[in-house]
């Protein structure tokens, strides 16, 4: 039986087996603008701290792939601003642009990060001044929005620890596009099974009014199996085409497919990384492993917690909202649907043209940054493999790591039916 699209957003249920559609937008959702605030009183859990481990000897980053040293020479994302909807974006000293946005955790203007996820997004977008790390848009300035954390919780009722939902997220959304962001990052998902749904309504028209009332890009990531996404999609190998029908795990911002450039993680040699969830709404791949980034106490760097490696899609995004700025520095004419469609078409496709793990393929920023947007290439641009549906490997951790462990660090509360799921996985077009 197919899914029945309730008028009042993108609720939808199935009684029996699910048929899930696109959600439908409603502009009539529209949060309304104004000042950042928390949905209620909140208060701290413990003292402001990420936990996350210094960088101790430099390694190899996970943008090594890129080859970002030569699009630098193209672009670097001057004039382009990226609001970051996280967990906050602490002041740090190779964020020399970072610009407060407000906040929807606490008091505060969005430039304390106590989770540590939202200074590491931003670092690999932005990051500058440091031989040793370079984000994808050095020049881009960075708009800091706290709208989650697993630091807080509030005080009123009996709501469990952590403060963030598709509610707050939605007026983050239009806050970010009202302060004029030109790309924005949501490394946060909400995750539920396709026969229960997500009330996101809000967040649907509000991600409408970003990018066509003021043309911003909007990039999410695509969400972790093993964190909030506790299944996997099931994919049929080299299908080639996205497959609605097949559904089981509906992922929030992602399944507005036609608003939200969705990614993907792949390991350093393009190959899709086991945790990435596949969906019909993947649009293309980042390398989201072995992540090495900026730490929340404002000087230097991180590559783990808890002596174990930093992954997840949440860290594939910023990478695409890095190349989103950086299209947008270069092709200043481009509108925002133009921008998304010149990242999907210059992506190193594989084989059937689209995968339900990596979408259109790996991103190419030299390609998307220097070429005119056009057909597809029938071959990969580069060396680096995109691997096929059928080889990539299982695992079921959660490692979209962030920061408390190995589930991830940004909570999401997503009403649901009669009762309310929260989202733990910080981790179309």
């Amino acid at each position: 039986m197919a899914a029945v699209l309730l008028a009042a957003g993108s609720v939808w249920i199935a009684p029996t087996a699910a048929a899930v559609v696109p959600p439908v937008v409603d502009d009539s959702l529209l949060p309304p603008a104004g000042p950042a605030a928390p949905p209620g009183p909140t208060e701290p859990i413990g003292d402001c701290q990420s936990g996350a481990a210094p960088v101790r000897s430099q390694p190899a980053t996970q943008l090594a792939m890129l080859d970002l040293a030569a699009v630098q020479r193209l672009s670097r994302g001057f004039g382009q601003t990226v609001a970051v909807i996280d967990t906050g974006v602490a002041r740090h000293r190779l964020l020399p642009r970072l610009t407060a946005g407000g906040d929807y955790v606490s008091a505060g203007d969005g430039t304390r990060d106590c989770d540590g996820h939202g200074t590491a997004v931003a670092g690999i977008v932005a990051a500058s001044g440091d031989p040793a790390f370079s984000g994808v848009a050095p020049d881009a300035a960075i708009l800091a929005i706290r709208q989650s954390s697993n630091e807080f919780r509030r005080t009123d009722g009996d709501a469990p620890s952590g403060v963030g939902d598709v509610e707050t997220l939605a007026l983050a959304v239009r806050a970010a596009a009202d302060l004029g962001a030109t790309v924005i990052n949501i490394s946060s998902v909400a995750c539920v099974s396709a026969d229960v749904g997500i009330d996101d309504g809000s967040l649907g028209a509000a991600l409408g009014y970003a990018v066509d009332v003021k043309n911003a890009v909007v990039v999410s990531a695509a969400g972790n199996v093993g964190g909030q996404c506790t299944e996997q999609n099931p994919v049929t190998a080299g299908a080639g085409r996205p497959d609605w029908a097949s559904v089981e795990v509906v992922v929030s911002p992602a399944w507005y497919d036609d608003l939200v450039l969705t990614v993907g993680s792949v390991d350093g040699d393009g190959r899709p990384s086991g945790f990435s969830l596949a969906g019909p709404w993947v649009d293309v791949a980042a390398p989201g492993e072995s992540v090495v980034s900026l730490s929340s106490d404002g000087e230097g760097l991180m590559n783990s917690i808890d002596d174990e490696p930093v992954s997840g899609t949440s860290y594939a995004a910023p990478v695409v909202s890095g190349l989103a700025a950086l299209v947008r520095a270069r092709s200043p004419h481009l509108t925002a649907r133009q921008v998304m469609q010149r990242i999907e078409q210059t992506a190193r496709h594989p084989s059937s043209g689209w995968d339900p793990y990596v979408g259109s393929g790996v991103v190419d920023p030299l390609a998307a940054v220097s070429a005119d947007a056009g057909p597809p290439p029938s071959t990969p641009t580069s060396g680096v493999r995109v691997a096929a549906a059928d080889t990539v490997p299982t695992d079921s951790r959660a490692r979209s790591v962030a920061f408390g462990g190995a589930a991830a660090a940004v909570a999401i509360v997503v009403a649901v039916a009669a009762s309310r799921l929260r989202g733990r996985d910080v981790t179309r077009h």
